[in-house]
């Protein structure tokens, strides 16, 4: 069983909790978000895949995931790139922000979402069971696209580019 870190507004940890009933009931726990650069400033962006429990078949950010109870997010940013994109790089944390959001099949996300951000020019080897397809794009070119085409983006991907 998956679980996840409940946290208050001020990222104080103050439980844990099953990573689907979180979502079920909206409990604010801990994310974040990792956004990693090439040397031509494009970021890698992923499709995730259809399997997802939300957001599937959606683009978004580099990785996107969890902490895991005991674990720090030093240590989870790093596992979770590794296993998701088949690399690591240095990352270090830019902001956090707190977004909640409904999906349609009725989940809800209350994160607590920290964001890092990386450089790499190494070639991303990603894991099929997360991700579908995955891109190098310009700033300019993704806000451009989301303008047209919004609902092809994760919610959380949107508010952390405003951000950035």
């Amino acid at each position: 069983m998956v679980k996840v870190i409940l946290v208050d507004k001020n990222n104080n940890e103050i439980g844990e909790e099953e990573k689907i009933k979180a979502h079920k009931e909206g409990k604010l726990h801990r994310a974040f978000s990792i956004f990693v650069f090439n040397s031509n400033d494009e970021l890698l962006i992923q499709q995730r895949a259809k399997s997802k429990y939300h957001s599937e078949c959606l683009w978004s950010n580099t990785v996107c995931s969890h902490p895991k109870p005991e674990e720090t997010y030093n240590q989870a940013v790093h596992r979770r790139l590794k296993e998701e994109m088949g690399f690591d790089c240095e990352l270090k944390k830019a902001f956090c922000f707190i977004y909640n959001t409904g999906f349609h099949n009725g989940l809800i996300e209350n994160e607590y979402d920290c964001v890092f951000v990386g450089k790499s020019d190494k070639t991303p080897t990603p894991d099929p069971k997360e991700i579908m397809d995955y891109k190098w794009i310009s700033l300019k070119e993704l806000k451009k696209d989301i303008a047209k085409n919004p609902d092809n983006y994760s919610v959380w991907l949107k508010i952390a580019l405003k951000k950035m």
